[in-house]
């Protein structure tokens, strides 16, 4: 019988394509966003577009990134906790914790984008 491959072997490449996906669309939205806020009578900014596009850019990598690497750490913390909990269920407590710092690792690269794109703005 062929070995099973592991979780991250089998779907790592669709999760970063899918990742991008995401990043490229919520980029394309703020960019589309941005004519429809200057039609409602909103001043226009004296901005440089390409300053505004590599700020895009770098909003939409810090939350990908971030999120990428929040789902490694929440996957690999998460596998430590079961086992953890299967030998000894009084650390439930403890590991929820632990856990919990993983997944704000994405709430980091949330709040970082959120303050590139006030800078613009």
């Amino acid at each position: 019988m062929p070995p099973v491959p592991r979780f991250s072997a089998r779907l790592g490449p669709a999760v970063v394509v899918l990742t991008l996906f995401i990043a490229a669309l919520a980029t394309a939205l703020l960019l589309a966003s941005r004519p429809a806020a200057a039609a409602q009578g909103a001043a226009p900014a004296a901005l440089d577009p390409q300053l505004a596009g590599w700020a895009f850019i770098a909003a939409a990598l810090s939350t990908a990134l971030a999120a990428l690497s929040a789902g490694y750490a929440v996957g690999r913390v998460g596998s430590a906790a079961i086992g953890a909990i299967a030998e000894k269920p009084e650390l439930f407590g403890r590991v929820l914790v632990l856990v919990g710092l993983a997944e704000g690792i994405a709430i980091y690269g949330l709040i970082v984008s959120i303050l590139i794109l006030n800078r613009l703005g």
